[in-house]
């Protein structure tokens, strides 16, 4: 219970549960409780958000010609339409044929952030047909039968898509960047295109070339094609996408790199939910519902003598490391503070650098394409973990433990565990932190074992 319950509410909300929320779910005799969990967790507005930082890292990368880029609009556009529950169908409609300014419309970011036609296309391909086509830009793929003229019939969808101002210029102009349709390079001319460019006709993927009307938007022919029930990539990419999301390893792995050689470990299982998903008409949190109410997702992470080698079958859980996010908050959440301590210049904001303490912290434990099985922060990570004094404000849960407590050093410890780590100590555990706090004197000084516990 208590490795589900950290589980889900980080997969889910994006932070570990209070200790009050963790103690009474682990009291509950409920035999429903982990459904019941579950329906919480998608009805709370955390849902939205945390999946939209998610969503706003796999989709606008970080590079130098978007980095004065304010995320904000696009993520809340984000937030918004996962809370609501829009069929993923029409919101993913919606994002590809976004226009306008980004103070109006929030979806046209995604666009702002892929400010050419290459990067528009390695992404939409990336992310919703679930295929990394830039192997193709240049020459044919060598291992897969993705070609280069594939790879342009694509990109030829976007040839129309321009910015209205670049995100470096609008932020010194004070305006919003924003996105529209029309002209298009003139054939042989390749202005802001790279120099394989291929003048084709668009085409979609393995799949019919439309008919265009050259006065009309490109992108929506494009996006109708994509999300349309029958398409083989869409449904069966964004089930993939979810199943990593949710399990730190996809169905098909890499979860961007689906094609006919990359097969998958449980083909039937792939094939009944893609085709649950499209029924369900693309219903988002109908698939994390089913999902995380199965057993395959609530097994736990410690492994037996027949399974603890298995690292793609998913017989038990893997281990895998906090996103910045999920760690930011869940600290903030633990130790009641999102200030940053007076004189912990780490923390506060310097002149010059990007939002505030949570952006800069982000950005500081941020790493591209990470594996969340492996972890990759290193020693200047640590250090900000054990220096930064917003980051060791420990009073107040201390004091939250001791009143708790009354007085009482097991209670006390307990509610430490509960608040830190979301499960109550072992016997072991609490032998030893009671040896620790008699060792200090006076049970006043209890509140240190919160940094042993960490």
């Amino acid at each position: 219970d208590a490795e589900f319950l950290r589980r889900v509410y980080l997969d889910i909300a994006g932070v570990v549960p209070t200790a009050d929320r963790a103690a009474a779910f682990l009291d509950s005799k409920d035999a429903d409780k982990r459904t019941k969990l579950i329906d919480e967790l998608l009805a709370d507005e955390r849902f939205g958000k945390h999946l939209s930082e998610v969503w706003s890292g796999l989709t606008i990368p970080r590079e130098s010609n978007n980095r004065r880029l304010d995320h904000t609009p696009f993520q809340k556009w984000l937030a918004k339409n996962f809370n609501d529950n829009t069929p993923l169908d029409k919101m993913v409609f919606q994002l590809l044929t976004s226009t306008g300014n980004l103070d109006e419309n929030g979806a046209v970011g995604y666009f702002v952030g892929n400010p050419t036609v290459d990067k528009m296309t390695d992404n939409v391909a990336k992310m919703f047909l679930g295929v990394r086509l830039e192997c193709a830009q240049c020459h044919n793929h060598p291992f897969v039968s993705w070609k280069q003229e594939e790879y342009w019939g694509m990109a030829a969808f976007f040839m129309k898509t321009k910015l209205t101002v670049n995100p470096q210029q609008a932020a010194k102009k004070g305006v919003a960047p924003g996105i529209f349709e029309g002209g298009g390079p003139a054939k042989g001319k390749k202005g802001n295109l790279p120099e394989s460019a291929k003048f084709v006709p668009a085409k979609f993927l393995q799949a019919d070339q439309p008919k265009l009307v050259p006065s009309e938007p490109y992108r929506p022919v494009l996006a109708q094609w994509i999300v349309a029930p029958d398409n083989p990539f869409f449904a069966r990419a964004m089930v993939n996408r979810f199943w990593y999301q949710l399990f730190g390893r996809g169905i098909v792995n890499p979860v961007d790199d689906m094609h006919e050689e990359n097969v998958p470990s449980h083909p039937e299982l792939l094939a009944a939910l893609t085709e649950q998903f499209k029924t369900s008409g693309f219903d988002l949190k109908y698939l994390i519902k089913a999902i995380c109410n199965s057993e395959a997702y609530q097994r736990t992470s410690r492994p037996v003598e027949g399974n603890k080698d298995d690292t793609v079958f998913f017989s038990h859980r893997a281990v895998r490391v906090l996103t910045p996010e999920q760690l930011y908050d869940s600290i903030v959440a633990v130790l009641g503070t999102a200030t940053p301590a007076k004189g912990d210049r780490v923390a506060q904001k310097q002149k010059g650098a990007p939002g505030g303490p949570r952006e800069q912290f982000l950005n500081f434990f941020r790493v591209d394409e990470v594996d969340p099985q492996d972890y990759q922060a290193g020693i200047p990570q640590a250090l900000r973990l054990m220096n930064s004094g917003q980051l060791n404000a420990t009073n107040g849960i201390a004091d939250q433990a001791m009143k708790a407590g009354g007085g009482d050093a097991d209670k006390i410890i307990e509610r430490l565990y509960l608040s830190v780590l979301s499960r109550p100590p072992t016997q072991a555990e609490l032998t030893r932190m009671n040896d620790y706090v008699r060792k200090q004197g006076t049970p006043k000084q209890v509140k240190r074992v919160i940094d042993t516990v960490r």
